[in-house]
């Protein structure tokens, strides 16, 4: 199994194999290999498989049931785009219901590693940032979990039916005074 079909099962399909009449959203199909694993496991327990791959989105709500058990975001990977999706459709999600997002680790894409990639390797720290901050505002609302498998995945769970407050930027020491002072005398 490659390591992308193996972070599915891992991360994905561990929690979600049991759940009869599985209601799926689906953002990003590409080659369809996470699209014919959802299909397999609705095959097993019934459900629906809901799956989008284009860049404007505004027209699916008419044509897509109000709540699902999953949604899945593997398509455009900007901070922005994914922020706006979650906002969009994280109210659709029931409550216990999993929100996965891929592509948020930034590790494999740093110069000199073995996926090299300056583009993937911004945007996937963004994105992973920007998870972050969502988590900051919302503790009651989600938990959160990550892996870093290859090009790492975010799962986030709905813990309640209130709507997701805004993000807080992280505030952080890396560059204050107390820092720099800490990796002097830690030397």
């Amino acid at each position: 199994m490659d390591e992308y079909s193996q972070k599915l099962e891992d991360f994905i399909f561990n929690d979600i194999k049991k759940i009869e009449n599985l209601t799926v959203l689906e953002f990003g199909v590409r080659h369809g290999i996470s699209t014919n694993r959802f299909l397999d496991n609705i095959k097993q327990n019934k459900g629906h498989l809901y799956s989008v791959d284009v860049d404007d989105c505004s027209s699916v709500e008419k044509k897509i049931p109000k709540e699902f058990d999953v949604i899945y975001l593997d398509s455009f990977h900007s901070a922005s785009h994914i922020k706006k999706i979650i906002y969009l459709y994280f109210p659709m999600l029931k409550k216990n219901g999993f929100f996965f997002i891929d592509d948020i680790s930034w590790v494999p894409y740093v110069k000199d590693n073995y996926r090299n990639s300056f583009n993937c390797e911004i945007n996937n720290k963004e994105t992973f940032y920007t998870i972050l901050e969502i988590l900051r505002s919302n503790r009651e609302n989600i938990d959160i979990y990550f892996s870093f498998k290859g090009s790492g995945m975010c799962k986030i769970v709905k813990k309640s039916d209130l709507h997701l407050n805004g993000e807080h930027k992280l505030l952080s020491r890396t560059f204050s005074i107390k820092n720099f002072v800490r990796k002097f005398f830690i030397k």
